[in-house]
């Protein structure tokens, strides 16, 4: 017979645990999915909550959909009544409206986890799945008016019932997918980790006993608030407020009231929900607050759900950051972003040793697709893109790496796009587009060359920071746009930032650029060394370095 105990050194070691089996919910999916956005770039996440549906451990994967999980759950346990969740059952969501949080691509898989015949915990996973059908190939629409245009919608449903598959449930899934055998084995990669995870948590409920497992759960929330309340405590306290224009010329606006006790993020003031599909659910809202407000107060420590307590989102239903049904929603993540950014912007003067000058900050969504020309079989790549991050003071940005919210990604090697979509990879190098340059000078972004096999492919893509630049500090320059350029066989070129079912043709090139992120400083005080070292690396020519840094080589 188990002994409960509540000793510190059993808690942390059950924390731990739950820790450990995120990560292998994670490595289960990885190793088993059929999609290269999940097993090569991660667009995915796995977590574990309490039987409440609160966040229990940090997770793992892109740390902007693991704060999407316990918000799915939650979700479930408000519309199904304790007696219909069952042993062996395995839900499914992917509806913003309906628990699902981001759009209808991201698939969220959750699992009850019983011991002694009642709940005391779920696991579950969320990845981005190639094509749940709608207008547009790979389910992304730029002039989607309404979310029935954007694909499937599974409003948190139960798609297993005491281990077995609900009949018809699957085969309505992957009939409205132009890609139904990727669907069906990424969804079955999902329920294989939502099911280990489960496994694993029985397990450990059962060695140290239900009671201790689920004060440890608890009492690593109160920790987690604890953690979150002394690091506001040194954080500068008053109320900050910015307003900034977006590349479609709306303005968006935040209040940050910050104290000892509370972080306030006030975002009522904003334009209304968007015609289009760059809207936000209230939900999607949140995790990337709950990202940033991570970011000022610890990053370090675990997360879960105490360590956000201190936090209040405030939004106006029915604008692009609160869209109300059945606003459009694809392109979610470019508002989600945009949110984050516009808090980093205004806190980062008062800030500096937190939060360096601004990022490319675009998940930079691109989606190329089409019949391959060695299968004849639809291939759609889902891809963000890694770009230039800003300076901070003493040292430059950081070059190529992803965007914030969508750490934890990597991008698809070369090999793979090649060998399972209809596509060469020309080249991928770092841009030198003009920007970011400063005392200390933002790093840069990519030029990605992709060339397309066969006639009458297709091109979706939604970025932002295309026209308003990544912003600069203390005289440092902005940084370099995001954007596409295709280039097509008679010379002529078209330059996006969003758009969908655009045509590419064989030989066509779709040039892929990200920005450069924000100096830092006068540029003229850049040590001549170091503007040097920019030239022979051919970051900067030695037109450009004497206009802006004003240097002359020796």
């Amino acid at each position: 017979m188990t002994t409960e105990t509540h000793d510190p050194i059993t808690l942390e070691i059950i924390q731990n645990s739950l820790q450990a089996t995120a990560d292998e919910m994670f490595a289960a999916t990885r190793k088993t999915a059929m999609s290269s956005i999940i097993y090569e770039v991660l667009d995915m996440g796995t977590g574990i909550t309490d039987a409440k549906g609160q966040l229990a451990s940090s997770g793992a994967g892109i740390p902007g959909f693991i704060g999407v999980l316990d918000k799915s759950v939650s979700f479930l346990l408000s519309k199904f009544k304790p007696e219909d969740i069952e042993p062996g059952d395995v839900f499914i969501t992917n509806d913003p409206y309906y628990g699902g949080v981001t759009h209808l691509n991201d698939l969220v898989v959750c699992m009850p986890v019983f011991a002694d015949g009642r709940v005391i915990a779920w696991t579950a996973n969320i990845a981005h799945n190639s094509d749940v059908g709608g207008k547009s190939p790979g389910s992304l629409s730029a002039d989607a008016t309404e979310i029935f245009q954007e694909g499937l919608r599974l409003p948190a449903i139960k798609m297993i019932s005491k281990g077995e598959p609900i009949p018809g449930i699957f085969d309505i899934i992957t009939v409205n997918s132009r890609m139904p055998d990727f669907l069906e084995g990424d969804l079955w990669a999902a329920i294989a980790a939502v099911r280990i995870g489960a496994r694993r948590l029985t397990e450990l409920a059962t060695k140290y006993g239900i009671s201790t497992f689920e004060h440890a759960m608890a009492n690593f929330m109160d920790h987690g608030e604890k953690i979150a309340l002394a690091e506001l405590a040194k954080l500068p306290h008053g109320t900050f407020e910015l307003t900034e224009e977006q590349d479609d010329g709306r303005f968006f606006n935040v209040k940050v009231t910050i104290s000892a006790t509370e972080f306030v993020i006030d975002l009522r003031d904003n334009p209304v929900q968007d015609f289009g599909p760059s809207n936000a659910g209230y939900d999607d809202t949140l995790v990337s607050m709950q990202v940033i407000f991570k970011a000022l107060t610890d990053s370090t420590s675990p997360a879960n759900a105490g360590s956000f307590r201190p936090l209040k989102v405030l939004t106006t239903e029915g604008t692009t950051f609160h869209a109300s049904e059945p606003a459009a929603v694809g392109f979610y993540y470019e508002i989600g972003i945009r949110g984050y950014d516009l808090v980093w912007r205004c806190l980062a003067p008062h800030m500096p040793d937190k939060l360096p000058a601004g990022h490319f900050s675009s998940i930079a969504g691109t989606f190329i697709g089409g019949i391959h020309p060695d299968t004849g079989r639809q291939y759609t790549i889902i891809e963000p893109q890694i770009g230039g991050w800003g300076a901070s003071p003493g040292r430059d940005g950081n070059h190529a790496i992803f965007s914030a919210v969508h750490g934890e990604t990597y991008n698809c090697p070369a090999e793979i796009s090649e060998a399972r979509n209809g596509l060469f990879v020309d080249r991928m190098e770092l841009s030198t587009e003009p920007g970011g340059e400063g005392e200390f000078s933002g790093g840069h972004g990519i030029r990605l060359d992709y060339r397309i096999r066969r006639d009458n492919s297709f091109l979706t893509l939604g970025y932002t920071r295309s026209r308003i630049l990544p912003w600069s500090l203390d005289g440092g320059n902005e940084g370099s746009a995001n954007y596409i350029l295709v280039m097509r066989t008679d010379g002529t070129s078209e330059r996006y930032a969003f758009g969908s079912g655009i045509r590419v043709d064989a030989d066509d090139v779709i040039r892929i650029i990200t920005g450069a992120g924000g100096g830092i400083g006068d540029p003229k005080a850049r040590d001549p060394a170091k503007v040097a070292d920019d030239i022979k690396n051919g970051f900067i020519t030695p037109e450009r370095a004497a206009e802006v840094h004003g240097y002359k080589a020796a």
